[in-house]
């Protein structure tokens, strides 16, 4: 066998991502600040580009024969884990606009007010400036974490005089609470600001965890109080503000613009409407081009321009796509959660991305992009996106699959119609779920109560005998 060197030709396929390619990709999975964010930038580099209002666009959609029209009593609201977000503008569901509670709506933040708060308790020019880095230090919650030792060291002062200062805003600033070291110390100061703070109620808040777990009994043994006096500490532990911080506008506080709207047709269907506030264009400034054309004599002063224009005439198509698959994937989930949007959550049925990307002949990774980081408007509250799609529980008796969120539901429901001496455990809740067709596990009902924020069942039935001791 001869060696020698050789010139081969060999022909062969692959997949290339192309630059815009990949862009086209990340347009699709941005959520609304950060498509924003990406035109603003985009506009600054290119100067054939101009941001433009978005443009209404929306589809009809008639009624299944399946569902009845909506309902107007919408009594039934969704689960715990999807609790409707409030939109920009407007209050959460049931919340007072009076009140700290409020201030959020006017934009205060917590560092603004905890430095109003410090610089009128502070007195003089060296307290001043104790007081305003224990402003800075605080977390979400109002509480100052940072011990005054560290405080001290971290700024150059004395911590002696960084303990003073502390303790003075801790029983001054407003609302109460703020400035505090813990939980244990936030409850403290408001019981002391009513005039309520005692050895008996002192001894309570060194034990919480006996508190939230209704351990009357080890409670009895350390305060000598009996049930009713345990019960009426407990009433005024629950009317304090545990985190006064978060009366404030802050990290997780700002309003959500959906970037679709669902509303009633009138005749039993829906319309779907992208949100045109969450979807900003762009426009290739014709005008601007011709004019500076005239001019751009230079080979790069050409290519420059090309280069922008091809750019500008890409992204204004990528942003259409990105649109009309936005709507696309919305118009196919009104279509298969119909009956949520007409009889809340028991009518929610089980949907999977590929299903949704079967139907409407796109890749199931193209449909988790569009619903990552979208929310939807309904008649029932602001969900996102994926909310909507749960995984299917088997059906006991062989019918149709339920969806995870129902079940959810289904156990809440039965949860909350328990009464003392009637507690359900786990498995008695999957016995119940059995004989109504819904086959699921004694762990899986664990795992949807608990995802639900719902204490076991010994919890819970502490919690009912101290409210029957308390009636």
């Amino acid at each position: 066998m001869g060696l020698a060197a050789k010139l081969q030709f060999r022909q062969s396929q692959s997949m290339v991502m192309t630059p815009q390619l990949l862009q086209s990709i990340r347009l699709l999975q941005y959520g609304h600040g950060e498509l924003k964010t990406f035109l603003e930038a985009e506009v600054e580099r290119n100067p054939l580009l101009a941001m433009a209002p978005g443009r209404a666009l929306g589809i009809s959609i008639a009624p299944s024969p399946s569902e009845t029209p909506p309902a107007s009593d919408q009594h039934d609201a969704p689960p715990a884990s999807a609790v409707p977000r409030r939109l920009s503008g407007g209050a959460a569901p049931g919340r007072p606009e009076t009140g700290f509670a409020n201030l959020a709506d006017e934009n205060v933040s917590l560092l603004s007010h905890a430095l109003g708060e410090a610089r009128d308790i502070a007195g003089g020019r060296d307290t001043r400036a104790i007081a305003e880095a224990c402003a800075d230090a605080l977390d979400e919650n109002g509480y100052c974490r940072t011990s005054p030792d560290d405080l001290a060291r971290e700024h150059g002062f004395d911590a002696d005089q960084v303990r003073a200062v502390l303790d003075k805003l801790r029983a001054e600033a407003v609302p109460a609470g703020l400035f505090a070291l813990d939980l244990k110390d936030c409850l403290a100061i408001q019981l002391k600001r009513q005039n309520r703070y005692d050895p008996v109620i002192a001894r309570v808040l060194d034990n919480l965890d006996l508190l939230a777990n209704r351990d009357f009994a080890t409670l009895r043994r350390l305060t000598g109080e009996d049930d009713t006096g345990l019960l009426d500490i407990l009433s005024e532990i629950r009317a304090l503000d545990p985190k006064p911080g978060h009366a404030f506008d802050g990290a997780g506080s700002e309003g959500i613009e959906p970037d679709v709207l669902i509303t009633q047709d009138g005749a039993g269907g829906w319309i779907v409407e992208l949100n045109p506030d969450t979807l900003p264009r762009v426009l290739t400034d014709r005008t601007y081009l011709k004019r500076v054309r005239r001019s751009a004599t230079s080979e790069p002063d050409k290519a420059f321009l090309s280069d922008c224009l091809q750019s500008a005439s890409w992204l204004e198509r990528a942003l259409e796509s990105r649109a009309q698959t936005i709507l696309k994937v919305a118009e196919e989930i009104v279509k298969r959660q119909a009956g949520f949007l007409s009889r809340g959550v028991t009518g929610m049925k089980p949907m999977t991305l590929a299903s949704v990307a079967d139907a409407i002949g796109m890749h199931e990774s193209t449909v988790s992009r569009v619903t990552s980081m979208k929310f939807i408007a309904t008649p029932r509250g602001v969900f996102e996106m994926r909310f909507f799609f749960t995984r299917a529980i088997a059906a006991a008796n062989g019918g149709d699959a339920h969806s995870a969120e129902t079940v959810k539901h289904r156990i809440k429901l039965l949860i909350d119609a328990e009464v003392p001496g009637q507690v359900l455990s786990d498995d008695d809740i999957a016995a119940i779920l059995k004989k109504d067709g819904i086959d699921l596990a004694r762990r899986t009902v664990a795992k949807y109560r608990e995802a639900q924020s719902i204490p076991s069942s010994i919890q819970r039935r502490r919690e009912l005998n101290a409210r029957r001791l308390a009636s």
